[in-house]
C-alpha cells in the first residue's frame, strides 16, 4: 500500500488525485491528525503538495513534526516521492534551504529530466503551481530535473530510494477548472504525461518491495 500525506491544512491540494492515479493508496492529512501515521504495511509514500510554506514552521508546528517523519523515511529507506510542497520539505528536512520566489506558477511548463526511472514516458511538458522553490539541496540529494528558471526542479537521494519533483503530476484536465488562477499557454496537456511520474513511482515502490 502507499500512503499518501496530504499536507492541507484547511482542505484541498489534490491528495485525492495523488490516489485516484495510484493503486491501492490511502490519504493521511497529516496537519490535522494526532502524530504520524503507521507505516505498517505501508510500501511507499508520496508527500503531497500544501498552501503552506515550509519556512511557515514557527507557526505550523507539524512542519517540524513531518521534516522528523521525513529524515526517517530516508534513514529507513522507504521509498518516497515529494510532490512540490514534498519536493521542498523533503530538501528541507536534510538541511537544504527554500524560499518564496515571488513570482507564482501555475502553468504548464517544460522541463529537462536525467535518464531516471521515475520520468520514464514523461514528456519536458509538466504542470507547475508553486512560487516556493528549494535553494540548496538536502544532505545527500542530487539533481535529476532542470527548469530554465529552477536549477533543483528535481531531486533523489543517492543512497535512499526517495525522489522529489515541483511539479505536479496529478495535476490534469480532470481539476483545472477549480484554479481560476490557473494560465493557459501555448503548451497543451496533450504534450503532457506527467501523470506517468506516478504510475513509475509504483513500480519502483513494487519493485523495492519485491527485493
Amino acid at each position: 500500500m502507499i500512503l499518501v500525506l496530504d499536507n492541507a491544512v484547511d482542505g484541498g491540494y489534490m491528495a485525492g488525485e495523488i490516489v485516484h492515479f495510484l493503486p491501492d493508496a490511502r490519504a493521511y492529512n497529516y496537519p490535522n491528525e494526532d502524530g504520524d501515521p503507521s507505516l505498517e504495511d505501508v510500501d511507499g509514500v508520496v508527500i503531497g503538495g500544501s498552501g503552506t510554506g515550509v519556512y511557515d514552521e514557527p507557526d505550523q508546528p507539524w512542519i517540524t513534526e513531518q521534516k522528523r517523519f521525513a529524515r526517517r523515511l530516508v534513514e529507513d529507506g522507504v521509498p518516497t516521492l515529494g510532490i512540490c510542497f514534498g519536493h521542498q520539505i523533503l530538501n528541507a528536512a536534510l538541511g537544504g534551504e527554500v524560499e518564496d520566489s515571488g513570482t507564482s506558477r501555475l502553468h504548464l511548463r517544460d522541463a529537462e529530466f536525467d535518464d531516471d526511472p521515475l520520468f520514464e514516458g514523461v514528456e519536458p511538458t509538466v504542470p507547475v503551481l508553486h512560487s516556493d522553490v528549494v535553494t540548496e539541496l538536502g544532505e545527500g540529494m542530487e539533481i535529476i530535473g532542470r527548469a530554465d528558471y529552477y536549477e533543483y526542479f528535481a531531486t533523489r537521494h543517492r543512497d535512499s530510494p526517495v525522489w522529489s519533483v515541483q511539479y505536479h503530476p496529478e495535476f490534469t484536465p480532470r481539476i483545472v477548472d477549480e484554479y481560476d488562477d490557473w494560465e493557459e499557454s501555448d503548451r497543451s496537456f496533450a504534450e503532457s504525461t506527467a501523470t506517468r511520474t506516478l504510475a513509475n513511482f509504483a513500480d519502483l515502490v513494487a519493485s523495492h518491495a519485491g527485493q
